[in-house]
């Protein structure tokens, strides 16, 4: 892939560019001798797309790659008990979960589902190593029609990486009822910043440079709005706070160990959520 022209990134805009800042840094990250994550996949993505990817300003942060680690965990513990069920990535973006997992030693059984806008599946379609078990249906992932093409039948894990911030409160909620009760037994795992993050994000008062404004946050909820879910919506069988994965640096990791433990922080950290139904 690295030897073919570049494929112009401009065609993402919104919510859909922020994939290429995401994969950026997670590339950046992968590409440190004490790299936190294994993704050749994220380099060899990042350098076939033509972007100035200088207007998200300083690449170097940990935050992309720890996140994702931490939804590699969780998948790679569920597939390790359902090794032939369904991964269904939720407005994927540019991750390259798939290729990680391939190589993470869960065997090589489970399928892949990408729900994604149309441009962004013609540019994995352009860039990505095609398998026969990975599908793409390119529809918004409040298109609910998308659930009609999983087989749960192995069973489902749903990720939403980094997408129900970029939601209405109504629309994040519906989507996670009716994957509640579309798919009992299968489990859904989501991100949310603290509040106070989203909304400094959506006043444009909090940028990654002074050229680039991420797109509002109209969605967050505390620890405990999230815990709750189990009372709320039917079908939620289980909530659970997911740690996240160790960081560089030791001065980090107390900080998020510390945070993760004690509710005094709540209001203040972004929540990871992993849902068992039933």
């Amino acid at each position: 892939m690295s030897s073919s022209p570049k494929v112009d990134g401009s065609a993402l805009s919104g919510v859909s560019e922020t994939a290429l800042m995401t994969l950026q840094v997670r590339a950046t990250e992968a590409r440190r001798p004490d790299a936190l994550i294994d993704d050749p996949m994220a380099i060899t993505l990042a350098d076939s797309i033509d972007f100035d990817y200088a207007k998200f300003g300083s690449s170097r942060r940990q935050d992309m790659a720890v996140r994702s680690m931490a939804f590699d965990k969780e998948t790679r513990r569920y597939l390790g008990d359902h090794p032939r069920a369904t991964v269904v990535a939720l407005a994927e973006g540019l991750q390259t979960s798939f290729y990680r997992l391939d190589a993470a030693g869960v065997g090589h059984e489970f399928r892949w589902l990408t729900v994604d806008l149309p441009p962004m599946v013609e540019l994995r379609q352009k860039l990505l190593p095609p398998s026969d078990r990975i599908r793409m249906l390119a529809q918004s992932a409040l298109d609910f029609s998308w659930m009609d093409q999983v087989d749960a039948s192995d069973g489902v894990f749903i990720t939403a990486e980094g997408l129900l911030m970029y939601l209405q409160p109504d629309e994040a909620l519906g989507l996670i009822g009716e994957c509640a009760r579309r798919f009992p037994g299968g489990r859904m795992m989501f991100d949310l910043p603290p509040a106070w993050f989203a909304r400094l994000i959506s006043r444009g008062l909090l940028r990654p440079s002074l050229s680039y404004r991420v797109p509002p946050m109209p969605f967050s909820m505390t620890p405990s709005q999230v815990a709750n879910l189990v009372n709320e919506i039917p079908g939620i069988r289980a909530v659970h706070d997911v740690p996240l994965p160790p960081g560089r640096g030791a001065a980090l990791n107390a900080a998020l160990w510390t945070m993760q433990r004690l509710p005094l922080f709540d209001p203040v950290r972004p929540v990871f959520t992993l849902l068992e139904f039933g």
